[in-house]
């Protein structure tokens, strides 16, 4: 392993987003490419580091938060990021892509698309969801919510603990033993992160904790990842942030 003395300070690049067709449609084909330029030359990144078994991570989430999807663009040898979708109905969307160039500094690069026709404004359409913490059930997955502190601070650590049933037979997914993205009610802040610590408190129970800064009072809808058995599982939980008072 190679020691590096210092942490490299955060270099952004120039990325594109690109759509066939132009006008987004709902719930038809679209095809997303995704293009990383270096900051310094201009020219095409081509090369980018393996991250959690994959060269980039993509999330997509609708402005109502009913709509989730983690994807994993083909890279090209020409170093563009394929990918081939369909937004479930007529709304805005938030992506954000998640990677690192070859010899460069992590990324987290995001896009607001809006369906074609689509009118209401950012405004109106921000979602006000309902508080839910309650435990949920995945395609073959118990998952159960503890927060520490119970009401999250904005801008104050925050622990999740995530209880999972049956322990038997969860494996890593794409790398990590959990996979989480968080999304304010108004899709200004997004946060991509994975566990810290997984422990096994009791017999045929496995605990993965997360921790997370909210960086402001807001609702936050966050989804977390586990597989078990082969299936991946996605549940979501509503959880208030507020300011330190």
């Amino acid at each position: 392993m190679t020691l590096v003395a210092n942490i490299p300070e955060p270099v952004e690049y120039p990325t594109t987003f690109s759509f066939t067709p132009t006008q987004i449609p709902a719930n038809e084909q679209l095809h997303i490419e995704i293009r990383v330029w270096d900051p310094k030359t201009g020219a095409a990144v081509k090369h980018f580091q393996i991250i959690h078994e994959k060269p980039i991570h993509l999330f997509i989430v609708s402005e109502d938060l009913e709509y989730f999807a983690h994807e994993h663009p083909d890279l090209g040898a020409d170093g563009v990021f394929r990918h081939t979708t369909r937004l479930p109905k007529a709304e805005t969307y938030k992506l954000l892509a998640d990677f690192m160039p070859e010899g460069g500094t992590p990324q987290l690069i995001s896009k607001v698309i809006t369906t074609a026709g689509y009118t209401r404004s950012l405004s109106a359409a921000i979602a006000k969801p309902a508080i839910d913490l309650t435990p949920k059930h995945g395609e073959n997955l118990d998952v159960e919510l503890v927060l520490d502190p119970s009401q999250p601070l904005a801008g104050k650590k925050t622990m999740l603990f995530f209880k999972l049933k049956p322990a038997a037979g969860l494996e890593p997914y794409i790398g990590a033993w959990g996979h989480m993205l968080a999304a304010s009610n108004d899709l200004i802040d997004t946060i991509h992160t994975h566990p810290i610590y997984v422990t096994d408190p009791a017999p045929g129970e496995k605990q993965v904790q997360f921790n997370l800064f909210f960086p402001r009072e807001a609702v936050y809808r966050v989804w977390v990842q586990f597989q078990r058995e082969g299936q991946v599982n996605t549940v979501a939980f509503t959880i208030p942030v507020r300011s330190l008072r």
